[in-house]
């Protein structure tokens, strides 16, 4: 993990200037805060490419394109062990993403986003055929901004995994916040209820994923994060306590 952080680090010094999507200065919106999708979309005529690094050597990577106003499209995938030694655990699938956004935010309303989005996070748990954090499935989010001392972004969402093989069918919810800590830096809270997560064989102890981060534009479209997940000790197994992670995000206009 060391490694992977200068390297990345070492990258980016080169490339300093203008905005990602962190901080008041942000040209992009966020569409997820850490885990939880958000009502945000990429606009049309734009690429995105993100990067997860998480622990047991799980890399996801997903490609976005904002194909219509106010609609996007993207696909991703991954494994784990892909960092370490010994054979990669590919995940099952690939997975998809699609949003639509059916409100814009004005100055009453929030905006509302319904999509769905087949990744989960973590390692793949082939017996119960979910995610160690179930993907969203599909989902409806709002997001609202504030100005204070910057801008304070509101969210919430409600989402129905397709991951049920654990026996645990509920609906989900979902509540977060971004707070902009100057131009290019913001700092990003979620609590994932996981009320889809807490019976039968399922794999949370009801506690719920409480998740934290940073965001930093430290390039032309280019985000660098850096996350805390599970604070709570929600998971039962392999990797019971909290966790880090990296996040890395290169926004650009394809034409």
């Amino acid at each position: 993990m060391k490694k992977i952080i200068l390297l990345l680090l070492v990258l980016f010094t080169s490339i300093l200037s203008a905005q990602g999507t962190g901080g008041t200065n942000a040209k992009f919106e966020y569409r997820s805060l850490i885990d939880l999708p958000t009502a945000g979309v990429l606009s049309k005529g734009f690429a995105g490419v993100s990067l997860d690094v998480l622990p047991f050597g799980v890399l996801i990577t997903k490609i976005e394109v904002g194909v219509f106003d106010g609609f996007s499209f993207g696909i991703s995938y991954g494994g784990s062990n892909i960092i370490g030694t010994g054979a990669v655990d590919w995940y099952k699938l690939p997975a998809i993403n699609i949003r639509a956004r059916i409100i814009d935010e004005s100055e009453t309303l929030p905006a509302l986003t319904f999509g769905f989005d087949s990744q989960g996070k973590g390692v793949y748990n082939r017996n119960l055929e979910r995610y160690q954090i179930k993907s969203p499935g599909f989902f409806a989010a709002a997001s609202k901004n504030f100005v204070f001392f910057g801008y304070l972004s509101l969210h919430g969402v409600v989402n129905y995994s397709l991951e049920r093989q654990d026996g645990d069918k509920d609906l989900n919810l979902g509540i977060g916040f971004e707070k902009t800590i100057g131009d290019k830096v913001s700092f990003v809270t979620e609590y994932d209820f996981a009320a889809n997560d807490n019976t039968g064989t399922s794999l949370g102890k009801g506690n719920g994923y409480l998740n934290m981060g940073l965001r930093w534009s430290v390039g032309e479209g280019l985000t660098l994060g850096i996350d805390l997940r599970d604070i709570l000790e929600n998971k039962r197994l392999m990797g019971s306590s909290a966790d880090r992670g990296i996040f890395v995000e290169y926004v650009k206009a394809l034409f």
